[in-house]
């Protein structure tokens, strides 16, 4: 098992090669490996002064040197990362996934910490949130960006985000969806691809986080309230009578039917049962129903003494009828033609983000980090998203390999030719191929 470790550590020293460039500084090269490969390996405490007894026996100064207070720019790192992940999994038949995970906290000290929807409890807990963007591909994840969100009890007490060493660029009150925007942007700016973008409701609720991603003419599909306004597809602008008596002000244009929600929109659509993956116990399926509508996003309008949203922009209104009952809404800006099995298979590529988050915690330590600083904080979660890239990495390598070494069936029909899609890179099950279940038979063995 000693010579598995050794391989592996060699292969992270060569995959690690251009962050290391980007680094300059010949201490903070020789700190980057044994703080990744801390995080991989063995132990189930991932926090800086366990990571330097296991790695590196009387490194802690340096290691904590190198994540809290060392003067050095992460920038050109998260950029590297970007372009390694898009090297693994990017394309258009990708997607981006924008997210948040929450870290929970005893303290109110640790930057950003504060009673909040925690959404691995599911209710307000005392905890730090991060917003996340995640690329994926064939159902293999890669973290690009964590982002933490500061809340009202931060952003309106200078003194607390100074001490903590907030930058001042970050010390405004910013939304998790104009968070999620600005690295939306840096991901677009280092050229990575993908072909939509992925959200929850507590994103998809946001008209202007819809109409900002339209802006970037980017195809997305996200969650939505059920209690959301839509029109229907053909809604008209109609001039309004003119007043008895005429004079006043021009009236401006009004819809000829008012706005409902997307839940009585879709009261009386066709649903159908769809699957969309192999699950461990089955295929995973459920009713799905989708009708073209326009988000009531518009500019407001008061009518009835009432301010109204216009309609918006065309797209899909789509429908889920879980098993256990519970219905969920999306809104999609994919095109007219687009089929329903695709829509539905589009938006449940979303539950990847959540198996990111779920092994960069459990297997990486992206919570264990017990710093309070705003830069220490960021750092960690770096160094971790550049460890789970890296087992990605060698996820892929793996399947690859035993495709590569698989001796191929004789065709049924020689003459027939190979259809396209069998061209297409397929999704594979994590538990295949994985490497992340051989770190943790390593851990138990050592």
């Amino acid at each position: 098992m000693t010579g598995a470790i050794a391989d592996w550590k060699k292969e992270l020293g060569r995959w690690l090669k251009p962050f290391l460039d980007r680094l300059r500084h010949e201490a903070r090269r020789q700190m980057c490996p044994v703080y990744v490969s801390g995080l991989i390996g063995p132990g189930d405490r991932k926090s800086i002064q366990p990571m330097a007894e296991r790695v590196a026996p009387g490194s802690y100064d340096q290691l904590h040197h190198f994540v809290s207070s060392g003067i050095w720019d992460a920038a050109p790192v998260e950029t590297e990362l970007f372009i390694q992940a898009d090297k693994l999994v990017g394309g258009s038949d990708a997607v981006l996934v924008i997210d948040d995970t929450a870290i929970l906290k005893k303290g109110r000290h640790s930057v950003g910490a504060a009673p909040q929807y925690c959404t691995a409890q599911g209710k307000i807990a005392n905890c730090q949130t991060l917003v996340s963007l995640t690329l994926a591909r064939g159902q293999v994840p890669v973290m690009l960006a964590l982002r933490l969100f500061l809340p009202e009890s931060w952003t309106s007490d200078r003194s607390r985000l100074k001490a903590a060493g907030v930058p001042v660029v970050y010390r405004k009150a910013r939304t998790k969806p104009e968070i999620a925007l600005c690295e939306l942007d840096r991901v677009i700016a280092a050229g990575v691809r993908f072909g939509c973008v992925l959200a929850d409701a507590a994103y998809g609720a946001n008209a202007n986080f819809r109409n900002e991603l339209t802006a970037r003419k980017l195809a997305w599909a996200v969650g939505i309230p059920l209690h959301l306004k839509v029109y229907p597809a053909d809604v008209k602008m109609m001039q309004p009578p003119a007043r008895k008596g005429g004079g006043g002000r021009r009236r401006l244009p009004l819809p000829d039917t008012p706005s409902i929600t997307a839940e009585d929109m879709l009261a009386k659509a066709t649903w159908r049962t769809i699957g969309w993956r192999m699950g461990t116990k089955g295929k995973l399926k459920a009713d799905f129903a989708a009708v073209r509508v326009r988000a009531a996003d518009g500019p407001l309008r008061r009518r009835d003494k009432i301010l109204r949203r216009l309609p918006g922009q065309e797209v899909w209104l789509v429908g889920e009828r879980r098993s256990s009952g519970e219905t969920k809404y999306y809104l999609a800006n994919l095109p007219a033609k687009t089929s329903l099995r695709m829509l539905a298979k589009t938006i449940k590529e979303r539950w990847l983000c959540e198996q990111a988050h779920q092994q960069l915690k459990e297997e990486l330590g992206l919570d264990h980090f017990e710093g309070r600083s705003w830069q220490g904080l960021h750092r960690h979660a770096l160094m971790t998203m550049i460890a789970y890239a890296f087992l990605q990495y060698r996820r892929l390598a793996t399947a690859k390999r035993k495709k590569k070494n698989q001796r191929p069936a004789a065709p049924a029909n020689p003459t027939r030719r190979t259809s396209r899609h069998s061209r297409v890179l397929r999704p594979t099950t994590a538990a295949a191929v994985s490497i992340l279940p051989k770190m943790a038979m390593q851990r138990t063995a050592a």
